[in-house]
């Protein structure tokens, strides 16, 4: 496994999309290297086609790549980590109760792996009932706290906090942020986050003391004429980041 030593350095790292390998690199570049590409497992009919595919991107990138669900989508639980033991990226999107999986088929502890846990419309509680069988029950909330020492315990690296719905749970994230920041715990901030919301977001994280954050980015910058990441949006975002931490 070769990774990308901004990954591990900086205190903010981006996670977009790419249309293709070649939008992929040209996105890499705009970010000067500071950002993992996303690829969804929804978007392959199985493990094998996925993994084949996903090679193309990390050979490109120097593994900087995402192995994500889509959406959340729990369904994609046990893919991604089929997905993932094959190809050892550095960063992993899971549901909450997959996270034990991934961490065990990956084998190694280097390779960041989230677990998502939703907004509850009241600050220091969210539903861990994300994944295949749990998130069609009633929510399961917890103090997030309480969340985030599950993570730990599971082998996770950091909490997925999705859907955000832009700056609609504010409040819910700053509580979030203070949560991970006080149990040194990675944060990525996930949905409706855009050009507009994104430095607000960010200066969140950041004023909490979150020691990482991966902000993801994804259809707000997208063509939807080409199904591409716009390079300059990334550029701008890099130059938001940069104004925030230096």
């Amino acid at each position: 496994m070769r990774l990308t030593p901004d990954f591990y350095r900086d205190r903010v790292c981006l996670n977009v999309l790419a249309g293709s390998v070649a939008n992929a690199r040209a996105v890499w570049q705009a970010a000067e290297g500071h950002v993992l590409v996303g690829l969804l497992s929804t978007h392959y009919p199985d493990v094998a086609t996925a993994v084949a595919a996903m090679r193309t991107y990390a050979a490109a990138l120097g593994n900087a790549i995402s192995v994500g669900l889509g959406a959340g989508d729990p369904r994609q639980s046990a893919k991604v980590s089929a997905i993932a033991a094959a190809l050892q990226p550095q960063h992993v999107n899971q549901v909450f109760s997959g996270v034990g999986s991934s961490r065990a088929q990956l084998g190694q502890r280097q390779t960041v792996v989230n677990g998502l846990i939703s907004p509850t419309g009241r600050p220091g509680w969210v539903n861990i009932a994300t994944g295949p069988l749990s998130a069609q029950q009633p929510a399961a909330v917890v103090p997030v706290e309480t969340a985030i020492a599950l993570l730990k315990e599971m082998g996770g690296s950091s909490v997925k906090y999705f859907p955000m719905g832009g700056l609609k749970h504010l409040a819910e994230f700053r509580a979030v942020a203070a949560a991970c920041a006080a149990q040194d715990f990675w944060l990525e901030p996930t949905g409706g986050i855009d050009l507009t919301n994104y430095e607000p977001l960010l200066a969140t994280a950041l004023e909490a003391g979150v020691s990482r954050v991966i902000p993801h980015v994804y259809s707000a910058i997208v063509d939807p004429a080409t199904g591409d990441t716009r390079p300059q949006d990334v550029t701008r975002l890099l130059a938001l980041t940069r104004r925030l931490v230096g």
